[in-house]
């Protein structure tokens, strides 16, 4: 009989004491060093580590949705009418990026199936960058391994958030992971219970729109439209930030699964390299922002980052850059992501499925069905 993971053994209150005890040393640890996002990377170690031991817990939707909702007001509070008529006209040169980054993200899933590293369409569908879970979603809808397509996907996540904290840390010497007023400083409660309600109608109103991430966007959007018009002003407690920064870290560290891993532990190196090549295909994306509009380099770096927008929120929020050019970009990459990526990774996987093979590509590919 199969020994049971250690904590699988345990009851779901005993797994979250586990979760929430780890992620709380692991967050400590991490803001201590000085490491960006802390709160973030933090629980989402914690939240890997468990799952591995077979301490798996669901998080309720409305909890990862409030999370999602908080972020959305957190970028939108760095949103003023100056950022956002110096941003209008940079739209052309945004649109450049996104475009380059997600043939950079086709051209490398193409070479993936081609040497038949993953199979067929799924290293395209793998390699997109951002909206990972619409990503796997139409992944699934068109034939992919939906197992693996969330193996790349979520695995980019965690390492363009690790790299891009590292390059914060590098670039502001530490103090990402802190607040400067304390995690309990004085709350202006009606400002927060203003913030509070506007949150919530964007987080149900942006899914009920059918914004892309809308639990995110739709609390962004209608926070920025109450902050810049003078209706509120946008009161986000430490405490609540902190508690928004674990659950998405759990959202994404939670997705690793023993399944997941299992299936996926063949195509584990070519994966991490496949990822770095792309990061390092938009890290040069980053230096041609910083020269053709002077953005500071760490700026720059996180807008082209190929991760995950909340991600990316979190890490702009904790550091010391532009927070609305990195989420202009940020957005309209997924944005038009939404748009195009279904079309180009049908495209490429089609490609790959018309692609004759070679005669030493059929025998490795059939003595790896035969091992």
């Amino acid at each position: 009989m199969t020994a049971l993971p250690p904590l699988q053994r345990l009851p779901l209150a005993a797994r979250w004491s586990v979760l929430l005890a780890a992620s709380a040393l692991f967050a400590a640890v991490l803001a201590w060093i000085g490491l960006p996002a802390a709160f973030m990377l933090g629980p989402l170690a914690a939240a890997i580590s468990v799952q591995m031991a077979g301490g798996a817990v669901a998080l309720p939707r409305g909890l990862v949705v409030a999370a999602q909702a908080v972020i959305g007001c957190l970028v939108a509070r760095a949103i003023t009418p100056t950022v956002i008529a110096g941003l209008a006209g940079h739209w052309p040169v945004f649109v450049g990026v996104v475009v380059l980054s997600v043939a950079a993200s086709a051209a490398i899933g193409w070479t993936m199936g081609r040497l038949r590293v993953v199979p067929g369409g799924t290293a395209v569908w793998g390699m997109l960058p951002g909206a990972a879970s619409v990503m796997m979603v139409m992944a699934e809808a068109h034939g992919a391994d939906f197992r693996l397509v969330a193996f790349m996907q979520y695995l980019r996540v965690v390492l363009v958030a690790a790299a891009a904290s590292v390059v914060a840390l590098v670039f502001v010497h530490g103090g990402g992971g802190r607040f400067a007023a304390g995690v309990f400083p004085p709350v202006d409660w009606p400002q927060f219970a203003a913030t509070a309600a506007v949150a919530l109608a964007g987080g149900v109103l942006g899914p009920l729109l059918r914004m892309p991430a809308g639990a995110l966007l739709g609390p962004l959007v209608l926070a920025a439209v109450a902050s810049v018009s003078g209706l509120i002003r946008i009161e986000l407690p430490p405490a609540v930030l902190i508690a928004s920064y674990a659950v998405i870290g759990w959202t994404t560290g939670l997705r690793f699964t023993r399944d997941v891993l299992a299936t996926a532990a063949r195509m584990l190196l070519p994966s991490v390299g496949a990822t770095a090549v792309l990061m390092a295909f938009c890290g040069l994306l980053a230096w041609g922002l910083v020269v053709v509009l002077h953005v500071d380099p760490l700026t720059a770096y996180l807008a082209t980052s190929p991760g995950g927008v909340d991600a990316a929120a979190i890490i702009a929020a904790s550091t010391k850059v532009d927070t609305p050019f990195v989420m202009a970009l940020q957005t309209i990459r997924m944005l038009l992501l939404l748009v195009i990526g279904p079309p180009v990774a049908r495209w490429v996987a089609g490609t790959l499925e018309t692609s004759p093979v070679r005669p030493d590509q059929a025998d490795a590919a059939d003595a790896g069905d035969c091992s």
